[in-house]
């Protein structure tokens, strides 16, 4: 068997950092000997997450445009130019069989080139409203795998095959954890228990609802897990000294988490989406609106238009989060309905179809 070589170009935030080592891993399981690079922007979270998975990984000097005129923009047009110059010389000397992106600015120039050195090239979306790298990279890619429907209003539909988003394998069966998630947290099992997601950094407007409304929550008969964030930890860890009420500045057993939660509150960023869809509890989608064409929105209302989670924007928390979540709490068929529904969107093989994807290219 041919040693096959892989680059694998994705980054800024986690959201496209773990579908691409995910991606990775399963290409190593698949071709033990294959050689494997990662190219990112210098600066970010991927320069210190990929090395610690194992992978090597260079930086290009490239960032995205910010929304006000700043020194960083006007800057921009000379590091577009560096990171393709940089991106033809990486592929140049590595020679990879496929070049794989999954979204950021830095798999833009590196794709751009590999297309331009006729290296066979697959994209994967993450989100339900396309990324701009990516739409500017779909009229050259061979591939574009995607996680939800509608995707031709972004991409040539002869190219997108829907896979979903990588996930970790170990939530396909949390239901026979539930009784070990409750003993790990040390869970009343009489108690209805509350999830609190907002990412592994934190969500300050999560963090700040929950710390206004903790009284309300707990006179629900309900415990709470509270992933606060790193950021956000010092601030409300004074609330684990409440009866029912754990803070964790971030959850390392998150299969554990899941399988003892009844209710989830989480942000709606993509991986977020399809490992929920798996685990198949009800969710109240609490979407950030900071990100980039406000995708996390976008991605909760396709959740959503299947009855399969509820969706709270951050303006209409105080008015609306009390009679939403006491409606949800009491109502044990609509928690059945909505976690139900949510489980018919999931995607658990994503990871291998994108292989699969991956290897029809190194047949052609």
């Amino acid at each position: 068997m041919k040693n096959y070589k892989f680059i694998l170009s994705g980054g800024g935030t986690g959201g496209h950092i773990y579908p691409a080592i995910a991606i990775a891993d399963a290409l190593k399981e698949k071709y033990p000997q294959a050689e494997f690079l990662f190219v990112g922007s210098q600066d970010r979270m991927e320069m210190e997450k990929v090395p610690k998975a194992g992978y090597k990984i260079e930086g290009l000097w490239i960032a995205g445009i910010q929304r006000k005129l700043t020194w960083s923009n006007l800057m921009f047009p000379f590091k577009l130019i560096s990171s393709l110059f940089k991106s033809a010389k990486i592929i140049r000397r590595f020679k990879p069989d496929v070049v794989i992106g999954t979204g950021g600015f830095a798999s833009g120039p590196l794709l751009e080139m590999a297309t331009r050195y006729n290296v066979p090239t697959l994209i994967q979306e993450q989100n339900s409203f396309a990324g701009i790298t990516n739409k500017l990279l779909a009229k050259k890619v061979q591939k574009i795998c995607v996680a939800y429907d509608g995707m031709q209003q972004f991409f040539p539909q002869e190219k997108i095959v829907k896979t979903g988003n990588p996930v970790r394998q170990d939530l396909i069966f949390i239901d026979q954890n539930r009784e070990a998630g409750l003993a790990k947290y040390a869970l009343k099992p009489q108690k209805k228990t509350l999830l609190i997601l907002g990412g592994s950094l934190g969500a300050r407007a999560i963090n700040k609802l929950i710390d206004h409304e903790l009284q309300f929550i707990l006179d629900q008969n309900v415990q709470v897990v509270w992933q606060s964030g790193q950021l956000y930890f010092e601030e409300y860890k004074n609330h684990s000294e409440t009866e029912h009420v754990q803070v964790l500045p971030f959850i390392d057993t998150m299969n554990l988490a899941y399988a003892a939660a009844d209710i989830i509150i989480s942000r709606a960023g993509a991986g977020s989406v399809s490992e929920l869809a798996l685990v198949g509890k009800p969710v109240i989608f609490i979407p950030s609106p900071n990100v980039a064409e406000d995708h996390q929105t976008k991605n909760a209302e396709a959740i959503v238009e299947k009855d399969a989670a509820i969706l709270l924007k951050e303006n209409a928390l105080e008015d609306c989060f009390e009679e939403t979540f006491k409606q949800l709490i009491e109502d044990e068929d609509r928690q059945k309905v909505l976690g139900t529904n949510f489980k018919k969107i999931a995607l658990p093989q994503a990871t291998q179809q994108i292989v699969n994807e991956v290897e029809k290219l190194l047949k052609q």
